[in-house]
């Protein structure tokens, strides 16, 4: 049986269809990139299961290469201007994200946008139970993550020069409508649940329309923790990020309290004090206090919302795999997980009131 971090860590062998010019990235680089000296030499991630990400070496340093995926693309997906024009904000308010170089729009370059950051070395973390280490220092990686999110909700988006990141209000509203028609789009069979879910989810949302940057998929394995310490040092994959509620994003990071084992080591049913694991309480209060908030109201309904979003970017993953462009052949084992999160969404709906 193989773990989360054996599919995802370390790389694999590029499939020909994400093979690009090496050359014509070396004298893009040469041109653009602060500081390059080749030659370079490139590795596809395991990872990566929207957009294709690469290691480049160098004698002197490493980057990471992010790009669109080939092919017809879902509209508003894959969008590295936008990850690129985020990261480098946020580099500039002291948040921790890679150091950003440049963004190629030139699709003759390695024949889709891309962009490049720092590698970052650290740990990664791909099991929410936190096999790798002890106990005791299980918590305060937590914490370090969560205090991580509410710093990220604290930031001030136009001072960082991100007033136009998104649009601010009506963020459930919108998300909504846009996650229903990608389902929509991405279909490949009835489900009853998401049906449901796409007519009971608009009627439902809460009045509270605060606005922050939110990140839109953090968890432990987008976080690259500091090597010994209980420390965020990069956080990455923000392809789903603008703006929008911070309760939003901070709910979908509780998801993995809900989840079975089976999904990315989720905790439903763990026993969470001997494993040194925070209670869901505890993660709101230590969200809130940072915050200033007090506490997190109509949780049933951000957990629907959520299952349910992820729900639908699951299934354009795998409309994509039937279409050959998804960038992991993990992405065909994950159309499996749609029905089974649709229904895990329902019930949080049911208890909200559908």
């Amino acid at each position: 049986m193989t773990s989360a971090a054996d599919e995802f860590t370390g790389f694999a062998d590029t499939p020909e269809h994400l093979k690009f010019d090496e050359a014509a990235l070396d004298a893009y680089m040469r041109e653009n990139v602060d500081g390059y000296a080749g030659p370079l030499t490139v590795k596809k991630f395991k990872g990566g299961q929207s957009n294709p990400t690469y290691l480049i070496t160098t004698p002197a340093k490493k980057y990471v290469l992010r790009r669109k995926p080939p092919g017809k693309l879902l509209p508003s997906a894959h969008a590295v201007d936008r990850e690129y024009k985020v990261m480098t904000a946020l580099g500039t308010q002291h948040f921790p994200v890679p150091k950003t170089y440049a963004l190629c729009e030139d699709e003759s370059v390695v024949g889709t946008a891309f962009f490049i950051m720092d590698f970052v070395e650290g740990r990664i973390f791909w099991d929410a139970s936190l096999p790798e280490v002890a106990k005791e220092k299980r918590k305060p990686l937590y914490f370090a993550l969560i205090d991580t999110l509410a710093d990220l909700h604290n930031v001030d988006y136009e001072k960082a020069g991100l007033g136009d990141y998104g649009k601010p209000g009506n963020y459930f509203e919108r998300q909504i409508g846009r996650w229903s028609k990608q389902y929509v789009a991405a279909e490949t069979g009835t489900i009853e649940e998401m049906d449901n879910l796409m007519n009971w989810l608009p009627t439902a949302i809460p009045s509270d329309d605060a606005t922050s940057i939110v990140h839109g998929d953090f968890r432990f394995d987008n976080a690259i923790m500091h090597p010994t310490e209980p420390k965020v040092l990069a956080m990455l994959d923000w392809e789903l990020s603008t703006l929008g509620h911070p309760l939003a994003d901070f709910t979908y990071f509780l998801m993995v309290w809900h989840m079975p084992a089976s999904v990315r080591g989720g905790l439903l049913g763990a026993d969470l004090d001997a494993l040194g694991i925070p209670t869901i309480d505890e993660a709101v209060a230590r969200y809130s206090a940072r915050t200033g908030r007090d506490g997190v109201p109509d949780v049933n309904f951000c957990l629907a919302y959520n299952m349910f979003r992820l729900a639908s970017i699951i299934q354009g993953v795998y409309a994509r795999s039937l279409q050959g462009n998804a960038s992991s052949p993990a992405a065909k084992q994950m159309g499996e997980n749609v029905k089974p999160l649709a229904a895990l969404a329902w019930g949080f709906a049911q208890k909200a009131g559908a």
